[in-house]
């Protein structure tokens, strides 16, 4: 339940920060902040606040997000199941296989050479 709630913040703290960064000026060109100009924001916080404003906020939602995350990692559910700290691998193991499945014996090393390839006669020059 924690977990859900965290995760909901830490989305939402992300979109901001997509409206934050969309919103600055690139240094080229006029951004976005151009386009809200017409609303008085620029009138009203002037252009070089605006970008330090929109600067310091999306600094500030980007380590809120970064801790939301960290934090949403350790409220996650836990699973009380039985072997809850095997791997999957593990789980679908048999625990033993069968004597007939084995080999009755093992190599013991008199494997012959493999044959080395029949030397070809050099081709006459020309």
């Amino acid at each position: 339940m924690l977990n859900g709630f965290i995760v909901i913040f830490a989305m939402l703290a992300a979109l901001l920060l997509i409206v934050a960064v969309m919103l600055q000026s690139p240094k080229a060109g006029s951004g976005l902040t151009g386009g809200i100009s017409s609303l008085g924001t620029v009138q009203t916080l002037g252009v070089r606040r605006t970008g330090d404003f929109l600067s310091k906020t999306s600094a500030i939602l980007a380590g809120v997000v970064m801790v939301l995350c960290f934090i949403a990692q350790f409220t996650l559910p836990t699973r009380h199941q039985e072997g809850a700290g095997s791997s999957i691998l593990q789980k679908s193991a048999p625990a033993s296989l069968p004597a007939g499945n084995l080999p009755q014996s093992l190599p013991t090393g008199n494997i012959q050479p493999a044959a080395a390839p029949a030397e070809q006669p050099a081709a006459p020059a020309k």
